[in-house]
């Protein structure tokens, strides 16, 4: 995204972005379907997979992945491989509404579509009689989950064994956000700076639109934290936060952990993470991983488990 600086002097200049971006059918942008959940939900969602459990398939714990603003379910391909073979638990990675299919569907979608996806695997789940589901998030998709509980989501219903959030957003790290409301009109959309290898599994064209629902419901999670939200009945949270992150502020851990607590009163967990990675849980196509890196990732994933498992 742009500087605040940059987007002030496009502002005042009245320079906008062309109608439309460059999209190529190479690109995630241009409706390739490069997301095999698309095509192939059985092998992503266990609602699709194993729809009528047997009582001890019932009872064995379901982790839903969600990624985060712009991602596919590639954010937790990592965690699928590392667990890959007998495991003491179920995957579903959730390829949030409006995200994996085209520019067009992307600039459409609100964050509520974006997070309707994660509620109808949770429901498929329940209605299906699974009974230990834990929500795993990163990114974006920690303030829809933090969203989930304040709205209320789970009065009526099973709660979560465990919300687990690396790297959360709830204050961006790039304050220019804030003004997408003003400039974003006039610019249109805003351009990333990465691989052509991440093009298939990131959206390279961020409509303004979207970062307005992305300020949307980023404002709403920080009132709902001032507020101050309580986890369900039974239900325990973790965040695990990079020390520097490029698009989370490390003061949205803070918030978290000052603004939830647990249905007891307890306070919930956070562990900061010595990485300068925005999700530092994905380490493929990036460049110049160090071995603190994959020793990070590696013992964030053991530490997942165990809180599912405990």
């Amino acid at each position: 995204m742009k500087t605040v600086i940059c987007l002030l002097l496009l502002a005042v200049m009245g320079i906008a972005c062309s109608s439309e971006p460059a999209i190529t059918t190479e690109m995630l942008d241009g409706g390739t379907l490069f997301d095999p959940s698309i095509y192939k939900p059985e092998s992503y969602l266990v609602s699709k997979a194993i729809p009528n459990p047997t009582p001890d398939q019932a009872k064995k714990p379901v982790i839903i992945a969600c990624h985060g603003y712009s991602a596919t379910t590639f954010e937790w391909d990592e965690f699928r491989a590392w667990a890959n073979g007998p495991t003491d638990f179920y995957l579903s990675q959730v390829l949030l509404g409006g995200h994996g299919r085209s520019y067009d569907d992307f600039k459409k979608s609100t964050w509520h579509d974006w997070q309707a996806a994660i509620m109808e695997e949770y429901d498929r789940l329940v209605k299906s009689g699974y009974t230990n589901i834990s929500l795993l998030g990163s990114s974006t998709s920690g303030a829809l989950l933090l969203e989930l509980v304040s709205s209320g989501y789970f009065a009526n219903r099973l709660a979560p064994r465990t919300i687990l959030l690396v790297d959360p957003i709830v204050v961006p790290s790039d304050k220019s956000l804030s003004l997408v409301g003003l400039v974003g009109p006039m610019l249109g959309y805003f351009e990333t700076q990465q691989s052509v290898s991440e093009d298939k599994v990131f959206f390279h064209f961020r409509p303004q639109e979207t970062l307005q629902q992305l300020q949307n419901v980023l404002t709403i999670v920080r009132k709902d934290l001032e507020k101050g939200i309580t986890l369900p009945s039974g239900c325990t949270m973790k965040v695990y936060k990079s020390k520097k992150d490029s698009s989370a502020d490390p003061v949205s851990a803070v918030l978290i952990d000052q603004g939830t607590k647990t249905a007891d009163g307890s306070p919930i967990a956070v562990e900061l993470i010595d990485s300068e990675l925005h999700v530092y849980t994905r380490l493929n196509l990036r460049d110049q991983i160090t071995v603190k890196d994959r020793q990070n990732q590696t013992a964030t994933f053991t530490d997942i488990v165990r809180q599912v498992l405990r």
